[in-house]
């Protein structure tokens, strides 16, 4: 599961699917309505949110946007109520690592986004986190 701290708008079509149906599986865990993932490490930063449902509710209408100014028709209707405005924080080395991440990804399966990302020399978070100075995120299992 890969939640990304990056905005969705630098996913490829891959990865923007995939990350509507673990963002989808991530609402289903805190709402429990799944018995698997519950330790899952992605998870943790929602968990501690004070409002964790609303917390996953505000990562997928951000994602849905962005599939939705592509032209791709996900089912809005999937995000469960709730909304937030307290940001999670995300650490500055955290949001590196996901840009390295998935550069290495994009570089084999999509190399046009690869470029277009590359290039970049300051991507912004997804709408739901802040970027605060800090290492690479304690949940997180780097390669």
């Amino acid at each position: 599961m890969r939640l990304w701290s990056l905005h969705p708008a630098y996913l490829d079509s891959k990865g923007l699917v995939a990350v509507w149906r673990e963002g989808l599986l991530a609402q289903a865990v805190l709402h429990n309505k799944t018995r698997g993932y519950h330790h899952h490490p992605q998870l943790v930063r929602f968990k501690q949110h004070p409002n964790p449902k609303g917390a996953i509710a505000t990562y997928l209408r951000a994602i849905h946007r962005e599939a939705r100014d592509r032209g791709y028709t996900f089912d809005h209707s999937k995000i469960l109520p709730g909304r937030v405005r307290k940001h999670i924080t995300v650490t500055s080395k955290q949001l590196q690592y996901e840009v390295r991440h998935l550069q290495q990804k994009l570089k084999s399966r999509d190399p046009q986004a690869y470029l277009r990302i590359r290039k970049q020399k300051h991507l912004i978070p997804h709408p739901l986190f802040e970027i605060q100075h800090g290492p690479i995120a304690s949940w997180e299992k780097p390669k």
